[in-house]
């Protein structure tokens, strides 16, 4: 629990999702509901195979049935854990004729399908929730796509272009229709941004080598900056993952320091959680975030390849 007793709980440690040993059939077709449930996502490893595992997950998006995916830049795939099927898939082909090089970002659009950029291969690739691919969109326009981000209200599409210290933004038909940002460290401008989201009308940059988390609208006009550089907890050195939850808070994972650094929706600091580990709770590495509709907290824990999930109790919780 986060913060530590005396103070009220605000955050709960789940589980992780590591590969095939958070699904065990024999276990899945004797269980309930309930329990299946703790060991999909506790994970219970088996002992009569080797499971397949996580690698180098980098970005991670949960839909509303609680599927988890996830992008594995070790494993050049994206991996999917469906708690319905009760398994682990890997899909590594980014289009009908070749695999993915470097998938970093993934986001669900509103249509339920699939976006993942591709770093490398320089273009943001649509599959289907089996993992089929169905388009591509990107390739001239970008130079290293990152973060991905759709805004539900328009369908456009914002893509962070870690190397052009920009955002682009396209339609949802993959038109290239705007650029956010340039190169520079005053407000509005970039320098190397990474993971992206999005809330209302704000965009949430991870600013990563400006060391701090940028909000603007969506149309790119600067409106907060949060967090700033410096060794401490709470400061930044390379902020990767970003997000908010029901309430407006904002996450950033620091990763240089291996902690989740949690924000007020004014920016002011509220609470690190984690630190350097492979204990329960804590990081190596981390990059990606995603909290969904019920703030339960994904977090892409790259080095120590898992998925680790917590929940926000709430701030109203006595």
């Amino acid at each position: 629990m986060w913060p530590s007793p005396p103070e009220q709980p605000r955050y709960a440690y789940i589980g992780d999702l590591v590969g095939e040993s958070n699904f065990q059939d024999e276990i899945k077709e004797t269980k309930q509901t309930a329990q299946r449930i703790w060991e999909f996502i506790a994970g219970i490893i088996g002992n009569n195979y080797e499971p397949v595992v996580l690698e180098r997950p980098q970005s991670v998006v949960a839909d509303s049935q609680g599927n988890v995916f996830t992008t594995d830049v070790g494993r050049q795939a994206v991996v999917a854990f469906k708690y319905a099927q009760g398994e682990m898939e890997v899909w590594y082909n980014a289009d009908r004729s070749s695999g993915f090089a470097t998938p970093v970002g993934i986001t669900l659009t509103n249509s339920g399908t699939l976006l993942v950029t591709d770093a490398e291969r320089k273009e943001v690739f649509e599959l289907d929730t089996n993992g089929s691919p169905l388009s591509q969109f990107g390739k001239g326009a970008l130079e290293r796509p990152t973060g991905i981000a759709q805004d539900p209200a328009t369908g456009f599409i914002y893509v962070a272009d870690t190397q052009a210290d920009n955002i682009k933004v396209f339609n949802a038909g993959g038109e290239l229709i705007d650029t956010i940002g340039a190169s520079g460290d005053a407000p509005g401008l970039f320098n190397a941004p990474t993971h992206l989201s999005i809330r209302g009308q704000q965009l949430y940059v991870a600013d990563t080598l400006n060391a701090r988390i940028q909000i603007v609208g969506l149309d790119g006009t600067p409106q907060m900056t949060v967090g700033q550089r410096g060794i401490n907890v709470g400061q930044f050195s390379r902020p990767k993952g970003v997000a908010t939850d029901s309430e407006g808070n904002i996450y950033a994972m620091e990763s240089y320091f291996d902690h989740l650094l949690v924000f007020s929706p004014k920016g002011e600091f509220l609470l690190p959680i984690g630190g350097t580990g492979v204990e329960a709770g804590h990081f190596f590495l981390p990059a990606g975030i995603w909290v969904d509709s019920t703030d339960k907290i994904y977090i892409a824990d790259m080095m120590n390849g898992r998925i680790a999930i917590f929940q926000y109790l709430g701030s109203g919780n006595e």
